[in-house]
């Protein structure tokens, strides 16, 4: 159970941390090869990164794999270019203010690059929502960044969820713990990539982990985090359902059945962190609390700003470049 003392990062981690400015993303990964959670850190996306191997969705990617001429495209592409696309693609969509603090520049810099993923073929854009217009890789996109993603649009359905979870993801990237500590943010998408058609009707899939890998510069080095975005209020008895859960698992996701929930065995989550809408708050405070002696391994804190519909542009134009 996490001690007081690392309450006080938590508060920092999901407060008031979308701030203007350049921000970088390196590109780390994490391997996991079997219940206990292993960490291995890969080096920026513009440095030489292996082929694609089976493991892929753990972390493993390779920003030239699945080309028909992967050197020429490599070429065409700057590493600002290459880790956006992942980003973009690990997120299902993104719209073009976050975009802009992903790349690190304004939106008109933004609205610029997005113009020349489409030229190339690698991205679709349009306003599908409120706001402004959204983007998301093509099956040419997601081949050149090596990742077997079935292409497709966002769902309308899902738009204010995305823009929640991405809020959440460059709000924690860019504190400078997480830097520090080189941790790796691993997605739903990337998470059901994984669990392929093992995922059960009745499995929950939270909306990322987040690995501190052993060694990090941090209380929690080692810990895996599960992620949850919560808009809209579920019920009690589901939401503290879905925590137990996310809770009790020990192992990957797409395991087989009979190691994800192993008695004895290690925890896979040291902790589940709800960023929560002023509408979900009291429903999840309220689960949280029917777990009894889990309880102190959730954590609540408000959504950061800029995930809502309306966007926050001022916070997230970045700095021109």
């Amino acid at each position: 159970m996490p001690g007081s003392r690392d309450m006080l990062p938590l508060a920092l981690l999901f407060g008031l941390c979308l701030t203007t400015g350049s921000r970088r993303y390196p590109l780390a990964a994490c391997r996991t090869a079997s219940p206990a959670i292993s960490h291995r850190c890969l080096p920026r996306v513009a440095c030489h990164l292996p082929r694609v191997a089976p493991s892929w969705c753990s972390g493993l990617v390779d920003a030239s794999a699945g080309t028909t001429d992967a050197t020429a495209t490599s070429a065409r592409l700057s590493g600002r270019d290459i880790a956006a696309l992942l980003f973009v693609a690990d997120m299902y969509a993104v719209q073009l203010d976050q975009l802009a603090v992903v790349l690190g520049v304004t939106q008109a810099r933004a609205r610029a690059v997005a113009l020349g993923w489409r030229r190339a073929g690698y991205a679709e854009s349009a306003r599908i929502g409120p706001g402004l217009p959204w983007l998301w890789l093509t099956r040419s996109g997601l081949s050149v960044c090596g990742l077997p993603y079935r292409a497709a649009s966002p769902a309308l359905s899902r738009l204010a969820h995305l823009r929640a979870v991405t809020a959440v993801r460059l709000a924690l990237e860019a504190t400078p713990r997480y830097a520090a500590a080189r941790a790796f943010w691993r997605g739903e998408r990337r998470l059901r990539a994984r669990a392929g058609g093992r995922v059960g009707l009745r499995e929950h899939i939270p909306d990322a982990e987040v690995h501190w890998p052993d060694g990090a510069p941090a209380g929690f080095a080692g810990e895996c985090w599960a992620i949850e975005a919560e808009l809209t209020p579920k019920t009690v008895t589901r939401t503290a359902a879905i925590m137990h859960e996310i809770l009790a698992r020990t192992g990957d996701y797409g395991c087989p059945a009979g190691q994800a929930q192993v008695p004895g065995a290690p925890a896979r989550h040291a902790r589940v962190v709800y960023l929560c809408s002023a509408a979900a708050r009291p429903t999840v405070a309220r689960a949280r609390a029917a777990l009894a002696g889990a309880a102190g391994r959730v954590e609540i804190r408000g959504l950061p700003p800029g995930a809502d519909m309306g966007g926050a542009p001022g916070r997230a134009e970045g700095r021109a470049r």
